[in-house]
């Protein structure tokens, strides 16, 4: 009786060929990658919800912040532009599928032409991303923080927000930023606000137009104080506060900015790590690398990664930036 060989039944299983349900080892790691990835961004994500049920009623109003456009300076456009790099990401996956399909067809012209326009979008959506940022550590109007730590912000009879800019008044003080080297008590801080508390506080009481608003958020709108109520609150103010950083953000709540800048940036890690990436399979198409192994598999596999790149950000716009 002759002995029957089987060891070719395993090859596949060696040379990393198709494994189980026709999924090669490549592809299985990739989505073993994906759901580690995907958990991760859960943790994030659950964070961020727990601390904004926790300060709900302080937290900022992502139409207030988010209010910058391109060329359009002044304007106020709602969400308009994150709505607008949202569907620039989205629209790169498209061409991302037209891709891999192109490969199934090993259609090598369409694979980097289409893998270009992905390369294109995944870039746009970076360069928003970054003007975004630029924007909202920037900040607009500028507002004052309490010895409490809650943020004030002025506002118009009209409820329109008012720029520190508008109404504080120049005294003659002289201002010294801490630094390390002046002594050992001293703690080094960022750049100086462009006005003081009390020049502030001096400008609000020579424009009786403008009021005070507070964090606190009652009916979807922040509470505006009147006249003596502003007064009274804007005397306990001890730090001018302009745009927002890792301590604190004149939008208020102080967690907003740290999960804006951890969430947001963690992602933009991943759009930028899956731009290059596509820039290296773009030119392995270009040289003819899976033309020559007859598959385009390397292409369906940074495929997946940057669906589920896609994919996150549509959680994250849903949760950041739309409830």
């Amino acid at each position: 009786m002759e002995a029957t060989d089987t060891s070719h039944e395993h090859e596949d299983l060696l040379d990393g060929g198709p494994g189980p349900m026709g999924a090669t080892y490549g592809k299985l790691m990739m989505w073993f990658f994906i759901l580690s990835d995907a958990l991760t961004f859960s943790g994030f994500l659950a964070a961020y919800g727990f601390s904004r049920f926790k300060f709900i009623e302080t937290w900022p109003i992502a139409d207030e912040v988010f209010t910058h456009f391109p060329f359009l300076h002044g304007v106020e456009a709602p969400m308009y532009y994150v709505a607008l790099m949202t569907f620039i990401l989205i629209f790169s996956s498209v061409t991302m599928v037209l891709a891999v399909d192109a490969g199934h067809h090993l259609k090598k012209t369409k694979v980097a032409f289409y893998m270009l326009l992905t390369i294109v979008g995944g870039l746009i959506f970076l360069g928003s991303q970054a003007w975004e940022w630029k924007n909202f550590i920037k900040g607009e109007f500028g507002a004052v923080e309490t010895k409490g730590g809650s943020i004030l912000q002025f506002v118009n009879t009209d409820g329109h927000r008012v720029a520190l800019a508008d109404f504080a008044a120049h005294l003659p003080e002289v201002r010294e930023q801490h630094t390390g080297n002046k002594g050992i008590w001293f703690m080094s801080e960022g750049s100086l606000p462009s006005y003081s508390v009390n020049e502030v506080i001096e400008g609000f009481k020579n424009h009786p137009e403008i009021l005070v608003r507070t964090e606190k958020i009652v009916d979807k709108k922040k509470v505006i104080l009147n006249r003596e109520e502003s007064i009274k609150k804007l005397a306990t103010a001890h730090y001018v506060v302009e745009g927002a950083n890792l301590i604190r953000n004149e939008y208020g709540q102080k967690s907003f900015a740290n999960f804006f800048f951890f969430i947001t940036g963690f992602h933009g890690f991943h759009v930028f790590t899956g731009v290059m990436i596509n820039i290296i399979i773009f030119f392995n198409v270009l040289l003819g690398t899976y033309d020559k192994r007859n598959s385009y598999e390397m292409v369906e596999k940074v495929g997946l990664y940057w669906h589920f790149v896609d994919l996150v950000w549509v959680f994250v716009f849903t949760f950041f930036y739309l409830v």
